[in-house]
């Protein structure tokens, strides 16, 4: 990305660099902090574009110090630390250890692996704070008996994705997932299952929840005669009979019990996409639909790239072909857009 140095900068409007940065953005890291910035911040000094930047802005910020030893134990310091946490600044570290200056001691600056997370916490202010989300992902499966089953395809990409952005945002967000291969998010919890019923269990015992997005592709039909043994391929070729399995959106969003205050589900189609997902909208009466085509064409199964078609009550919205990722962000800025 670009990197800003100028305190009044051409590469922004008007000039005015700091101002507009401290709008963008929406917490702000100092890593490292020396004692001299730490000192500068408390005493709300603006001499360059990072002071001023956190004079300007109202949002969250981070403080991660690194110094000497001696330096952090100082009073003057840790009066200064003081003050600003007062004010609501953020502190992360420094941990102890073998220091630039060769000192060993506390004033070395935390692991930058360790940071997301600590910046997902303080994201958890202002409209986030207190949501809970639930997320269903991936494929399930239906046994028919115990080494064989059906199921749907479905890698968990895009449920993962938007559990990751929401976490990122800062709400508390729950992953309730079929076998996939992802890994799971920072700061998201994960639930495993296999079956839709294990789903639905999982989903019931969350509700109501503010937000739940149905990510998950759920196989619509299971045997009706589970086998307790494994077929044996010397007996005739097996008839199965399938019988049409639980419909866990409908499920949870008609029970005014366990209906989420927006109700947010999927529909993976490969004809008739427009008209499939306007009837699933109302049918099920969902808030949003996001709509795919998953032709072999458009490669969205284990893929990483997605084309939705956005639709709530009143709006249908081409979005043009992005990664999953950004499907997920975009998603979560409209759902905060809608909180707001």
């Amino acid at each position: 990305n670009f990197v800003h140095t100028d305190l009044f900068s051409d590469e922004l409007s008007s000039g005015m660099g700091h101002i507009e940065l401290a709008k963008w953005a929406d917490a702000i890291v100092i890593a490292p902090a020396t004692a001299n910035f730490i000192s500068n911040l408390a005493m709300g000094r603006a001499e360059d574009l990072a002071t001023s930047v956190c004079l300007a802005t109202e949002k969250n910020i981070l403080v991660a110090p690194a110094m000497n030893v001696q330096m952090w134990k100082n009073p003057i310091t840790q009066e200064n630390i003081e003050m600003l946490k007062s004010r609501d600044f953020s502190f992360h570290g420094p941990t102890v250890g073998e220091l630039a200056c060769g000192d060993v001691g506390q004033g070395r600056m935390s692991d930058p692996e360790t940071f997301p997370n600590v910046v997902y916490k303080i994201l958890k202010k202002g409209i986030w704070q207190g949501k809970n989300i639930l997320i269903t992902a991936g494929p399930t499966i239906e046994p028919i008996d115990p080494v064989r089953y059906i199921t749907n395809n479905s890698s968990g990409k895009q449920g993962y994705a938007i559990a990751a952005s929401l976490s990122q945002f800062g709400a508390k967000t729950t992953l309730i997932s079929g076998p996939s291969n992802e890994p799971t998010p920072d700061g998201v919890k994960c639930i495993k299952i296999n079956t839709a019923k294990e789903m639905l269990d999982a989903v019931q015992s969350l509700s109501p929840a503010d937000i739940g997005i149905f990510a998950a592709a759920v196989a619509d039909w299971k045997v009706k005669n589970y086998s307790n043994q494994k077929i044996k391929k010397d007996r005739n070729v097996p008839s199965l009979e399938l019988t049409e399995n639980i419909n866990i959106i409908k499920t949870i969003v008609n029970n005014p019990n366990t209906k989420p205050k927006l109700a947010i589900g999927f529909a993976a189609e490969t004809e008739n996409l427009i008209e499939n997902a306007k009837n699933k909208l109302k049918t099920v009466n969902m808030d949003w639909l996001l709509a795919n085509d998953v032709s072999e064409k458009n490669n969205v199964f284990n893929g990483d790239d997605n084309t939705i078609v956005f639709f709530n009550k009143s709006n249908t919205e081409n979005w043009k072909k992005m990664s999953k990722m950004d499907v997920a962000n975009k998603l979560s800025n409209l759902i905060s857009e809608y909180f707001e």
